[in-house]
């Protein structure tokens, strides 16, 4: 047992509940203060630096400082793909209000996930890919056919600079809204960045993302995904 990692250091961390919202709202792509941490937490700002600082120690949060400011984000892509796997598996939120109705249903539509993009949206740009035969499915990634490195360099995504990163290239995340699989890694990543570019998206609060009148034309122009639920 001495060998093996242990996990339940991790687990304790997360199960606090202050601290699995403070992690949960990192998942978006911006670092965020202790201050505004504290806020979706609902809790002191006093508690929530005591919180951030064992976050931090156990490497699931890392600090960057801009002048006398700091900002916390998630250390590495795999804390956020723990986070997102543990969601899949978790039991729904609580709705209490109207607003609270909304916001969710914002977030399963269209949403950030880390550095890649998730709910509806996410799924459906991802199983676009797969019925054009720009990807293909293997056990834990994605595949780029021939086929999908000239639409993605056409679409001025440079596939081989990507596949030099060090990390997944084209990872399969499972979607805990949609319980099915949208696509995340570096190609995720630079799916998401050309969307923002190309303002075919742009940010909402708390991770959720709308699709622009220019985006709903290009999404169906470029992979045929109508408007019907965007």
């Amino acid at each position: 047992m001495g060998s093996r990692p242990d996990f339940s250091y991790i687990a304790k961390l997360m199960a606090d509940s202050s601290r699995a919202a403070m992690l949960d709202a990192l998942l978006g792509l911006d670092g965020l203060p202790a201050s505004e941490l504290a806020r979706k937490a609902n809790i002191s700002l006093q508690t929530a630096s005591s919180h951030l600082t064992k976050l931090a120690e156990g490497n699931l949060v890392s600090v960057e400082k801009h002048g006398r400011h700091r900002y916390f984000r998630l250390a590495s892509t795999d804390v956020a793909q723990a986070i997102e796997t543990l969601t899949v598996i978790a039991p729904p939120t609580r709705i209490n209000s109207l607003k609270d109705s909304s916001s969710v249903e914002k977030i399963k539509i269209a949403r950030t996930c880390y550095d890649h993009l998730a709910g509806k949206l996410g799924v459906s740009i991802t199983e676009a890919f797969l019925e054009k035969g720009y990807l293909l499915e293997d056990q834990e990634d994605f595949l780029v056919t021939d086929k999908g490195e000239k639409f993605f360099n056409h679409f001025e995504i440079d596939i081989d600079v990507l596949r030099k990163k060090r990390r997944h290239f084209a990872r399969k995340c499972l979607d805990w809204s949609e319980r099915r699989y949208h696509l995340a890694g570096a190609l995720g990543n630079a799916v998401l960045v050309r969307l923002f570019d190309l303002c075919w998206i742009e940010k909402l609060p708390d991770r959720a993302v709308k699709v622009t009148k220019r985006g709903k034309a290009g999404l169906y122009e470029t992979l045929g995904i109508n408007d019907n639920y965007l």
